[in-house]
């Protein structure tokens, strides 16, 4: 199978093998169906150090049935009095997403969207993003699926609710069009309890679909997705709220700005944890191993000519004679010159065989 390491967006942004994690604040619609406060989450998710922030669009008309939109939605979550008032009074108009679009853009952020049905599809594609994402809930639904493959416009796909056999159908979809796609590992359980999280079946994604896996994470705190960058997420994308006591369902499993600035701060340096891949000693590591290793010296005076025995020998910091590494090189050498108790072992105070102690110095 072809591997995809990496998706270049038309902006310049490259999400994949190579590049920092491309860090998503999932707004959604805990703007609370308010211009204001979606603004605000722009600014507060740029300031946290995100890379991108996507919005959910919904045509209630398109997305449900006349029963669905009509069934009652009380509660305290609730924005009205059905289903349909309730997403309705969440939504964000075209032109207010648009703005909100143009400002993200100012503030250096990649704009983009959930669509979750085919009229919002096509007002999204009419901003001229220059990524998409298909939610969890729409994996399934091949026919819009497969208009957002037509757009030819590189792809999220969230992974949540969906087995391998559904992931193949999605994915066979999209990729008769093009290969710019990102696969999201997904547990769509709000909030998702850490032992279902399943962190290691990005790699399972990755070897079945040879494209860059990222991870959208559901859990409450911020472990699962922060170790989703050391197994290789090229993308993490939270819920972010302003505030999670505020009316509404997504808010619980939602970070709030000093939260997501934390995550993206360990993140960071997660990634550069990981730049170094085979072992090595640092120069940092080698002045602290001479003051806190230790070298041999000798345990007692000793006369020259005598021949060193273990019980003639000790060791102590700090390490400025032979290493304790060489000690049954020395035990057995003869002495050239009296020594004293505690005194460093040199080389050049000892008498052995040259092929011993070459280049040995200090080490």
């Amino acid at each position: 199978m072809k591997q995809i390491q990496s998706v270049t967006l038309r902006s310049g942004v490259t999400i994949g093998e190579g590049h920092p994690c491309f860090i998503v604040a999932e707004i959604g619609n805990n703007h609370q169906g308010e211009f204001s406060i979606a603004k605000q989450m722009v600014e507060k998710a740029a300031a946290a150090g995100v890379q991108g922030v996507k919005f959910q669009k919904r045509d209630m008309e398109a997305l449900l049935t006349r029963e669905g939109r009509a069934a009652p939605y009380v509660g305290c979550n609730s924005f009205g009095p059905t289903y349909g008032e309730h997403r309705n009074a969440l939504e964000l108009s075209i032109e207010q997403m648009s703005e909100l679009k143009t400002y993200s853009e100012s503030l250096g952020l990649v704009f983009f969207a959930s669509a979750w049905d085919e009229p919002s599809l096509i007002q999204v594609l009419d901003m001229d993003v220059d990524l998409l994402k298909i939610c969890s809930a729409d994996l399934v639904n091949v026919p819009l699926v497969r208009k957002y493959a037509a757009a030819n416009v590189p792809v999220i796909l969230s992974t949540g609710m969906s087995g391998l056999e559904d992931i193949d159908v999605a994915l066979a979809e999209i990729r008769s069009y093009h290969d710019d796609v990102v696969l999201l590992h997904c547990n769509s359980t709000y909030p998702c309890p850490e032992e279902q999280i399943g962190l290691p079946v990005m790699d399972a994604l990755r070897e079945r679909y040879g494209l860059p896996i990222g991870y959208s994470g559901h859990e409450q705190g911020l472990g699962p997705s922060v170790a989703s960058v050391a197994l290789g997420a090229c993308v993490v994308e939270r819920h972010f709220t302003l505030d999670k006591s505020l009316k509404g369902t997504d808010h619980q499993a939602s970070l709030e700005p000093q939260e997501l600035a934390l995550m993206v701060k360990m993140i960071r340096e997660v990634e550069k944890a990981m730049w170094v891949k085979g072992k090595k000693v640092f120069p940092e590591e080698q002045a602290a191993a001479k003051k806190l290793r230790k070298c041999i010296v000798f345990s007692r005076d000793l006369p020259a000519g005598h021949i060193l025995t273990e019980a003639d020998l000790t060791t102590r910091s700090p390490r400025v004679g032979v290493s304790p590494v060489h000690w049954d090189e020395v035990v057995g050498a003869a002495i050239k010159r009296p020594v004293k108790h505690e005194e460093p072992v040199q080389w050049d105070t000892l008498s052995v065989p040259e092929t011993e102690c070459a280049g040995a110095a200090i080490s």
